[in-house]
């Protein structure tokens, strides 16, 4: 496994970032089956990815109490666990959001279920436009003082909401967030015209989801048939992926793996492992075997023309048309 610090941070994170939304009982596609869930996440620590990522809305808490159990009897020191904040715990009044009540209530709901007394990386999911986001900063700098969370990152956002956060941060002495999760893979490059850029400039580190594209990446289908199992076959955010360029980047995407002995899931994940601006794929194996496969490839090498082949049928363009990791 190979290792870099995280943002402008010093702490040291796999380079692989083991994404545990599929462990639980919230969609037919998730794994609900705790020791399957036990057995990938064992695995990955096995390979070396001491980074683990959940969010408290992932199943309704069950993804953060699957892998609290699973890292119960590891060194804690070694790992790092980030969750999130924001998504709706239950119903009525203050269910959700980034509140000051909220955001402080469910850090503590998520400590309980992680059974762990600190959050190394404690993000908010996405965006609240109910709540000034100095309120949010504030609520987040009282748990770093508590000592209940390390660092504070964002997730899923236009960049000028982004900057407006750290322009916050920058003028009332908040803690400034110190990573982003978004959509990037290779047919999903919207955020290449929009946080991606600001993420660069302003030295944030990068933790992409959904890198392989919900599995389209994975050469799991065909032209012109219909999905039967999986994502695809329940999600109609998945369409947008089965398009003229999805299609040609993926049929690079088999020429590559083809002439380098990878499969498509590796070549997929190199690309985005090539990206200076990159810290951490978040990737998503429902077993063993699919995450060995994952790890496999930071063992492949692309040129820069090989990159300039994946990268030449889909033009960046910036949309809100994101889905709901």
């Amino acid at each position: 496994m190979e290792y870099t610090t995280l943002g402008p941070t010093g702490m040291e994170v796999s380079r692989l970032c083991l994404g545990c939304m599929n462990f639980g009982s919230g969609q037919p596609w998730m794994v609900d089956d705790e020791g399957q869930a036990h057995a990938v996440i064992d695995r990955a620590l096995e390979l070396g990815i001491n980074f683990f990522d959940t969010a408290n809305v992932y199943s309704r808490g069950e993804s953060e109490a699957i892998l609290g159990r699973a890292l119960a009897d590891r060194d804690r020191a070694e790992l790092v666990v980030a969750t999130k904040v924001y998504g709706p715990m239950f119903d009525g009044p203050n269910g959700q959001g980034l509140s000051r009540k909220h955001v402080l209530d469910q850090a503590r709901a998520s400590l309980d279920r992680l059974d762990t007394d600190y959050i190394d990386l404690y993000q908010i999911h996405r965006w609240d436009d109910t709540t000034p986001i100095a309120e949010t900063l504030s609520a987040l700098d009282h748990l770093l003082e508590e000592g209940l969370v390390r660092y504070v990152g964002a997730s899923t956002m236009p960049a000028w909401q982004l900057m407006k956060a750290l322009h916050e941060a920058e003028v009332n002495n908040y803690e400034r967030f110190v990573s982003m999760q978004c959509e990037y893979n290779l047919v999903d490059r919207h955020e290449e015209a929009n946080v991606l850029p600001l993420c660069a400039d302003q030295d944030l580190g990068v933790i992409p989801w959904s890198p392989l594209a919900g599995g389209f990446l994975a050469d799991k289908y065909q032209r012109g048939k219909e999905p039967e199992e999986g994502r695809a076959a329940t999600d109609e955010f998945m369409d947008k992926r089965f398009s003229e360029e999805g299609w040609a980047v993926l049929e690079v995407v088999r020429e590559l793996a083809a002439a380098k002995d990878a499969t498509a899931v590796q070549v997929a994940l190199a690309w985005l492992l090539h990206k200076d601006v990159i810290d951490a794929p978040i990737v998503g194996p429902r077993t063993v075997e699919h995450l060995e496969d994952n790890a496999g490839a930071l063992d492949v090498s692309l040129s820069p023309e090989e990159i300039e082949r994946l990268e030449a049928p889909v033009t960046p363009v910036w949309n809100r048309d994101i889905g709901d990791v």
